[in-house]
């Protein structure tokens, strides 16, 4: 029996020397896509939204989330979710790197970045 799927290794998602893999669901059959990030201390995106929900699992070290001015700070196996068209950010916190699964119930990854006065210059 033949397998109808597809196999892809998170090392052909990277961008460059990143250490973060980009997925695009629609690329490969899927109705999600996410971001499988590695972010070295104090890393992070700017301040954005998508007109979908996010979900992020942290799976090693500690990220700091803000999302539409509120902030919070989540360890190794928390899972936070936030709302369509919340303006939010993350930064890895802790001392090593931080791994995580940025999730978007989208086969497309549609980021709109947005002016926030809490993003590093």
């Amino acid at each position: 029996m033949a397998f109808h799927g597809t196999v892809v290794h998170r090392d052909g998602l990277r961008a460059g020397t990143s250490g973060t893999a980009r997925f695009v669901g629609a690329e490969h059959g899927a109705g999600v896509s996410f971001f499988w990030v590695d972010a070295e201390p104090g890393a992070g995106p700017a301040t954005h939204r998508h007109p979908y929900t996010e979900t992020w699992v942290v799976l090693r070290g500690e990220a700091v989330i803000r999302s539409d001015g509120e902030e919070l700070r989540a360890e190794a196996g928390a899972i936070v979710t936030v709302p369509a068209g919340a303006h939010h950010r993350f930064r890895s916190a802790g001392p090593g790197n931080l791994e995580m699964l940025c999730i978007h119930a989208s086969p497309e990854i549609i980021q709109d970045f947005v002016p926030d006065p809490a993003d590093p210059a």
